[in-house]
């Protein structure tokens, strides 16, 4: 990855979490205020699928970098860490 498409993944991860922060302090105003639960329920859901966003951007970084990169290597250790780590982590997303 070169150091262009970094910055452009980190810039859009510190923009979408800042975006997810600025949400969750909304959440503890509307439970301040006492609103409506759908319209608590209704933003609790928007900040899941924000984070979903976040979790598909990262996935999609370590593939195209630490992923590729060690299978490409043609070191067996390399590989079979990977292998394990991605095994883990879709164990982790299909509860």
């Amino acid at each position: 990855m070169s150091k262009a498409n970094v910055h452009d993944y980190k810039s859009e991860l510190e923009e979408r979490l800042n975006k997810i922060a600025g949400q969750t302090i909304g959440l503890k105003k509307m439970l301040s205020e006492d609103r409506y639960c759908i319209e608590i329920l209704t933003q609790i859901s928007a900040v899941q699928e924000a984070l979903r966003g976040v979790s598909k951007l990262v996935m999609q970084n370590y593939l195209e970098t630490c992923a590729t990169s060690a299978l490409r290597s043609q070191q067996k250790s390399k590989a079979e860490k990977i292998y394990r780590e991605l095994m883990d982590v879709i164990y982790k997303y299909a509860k």
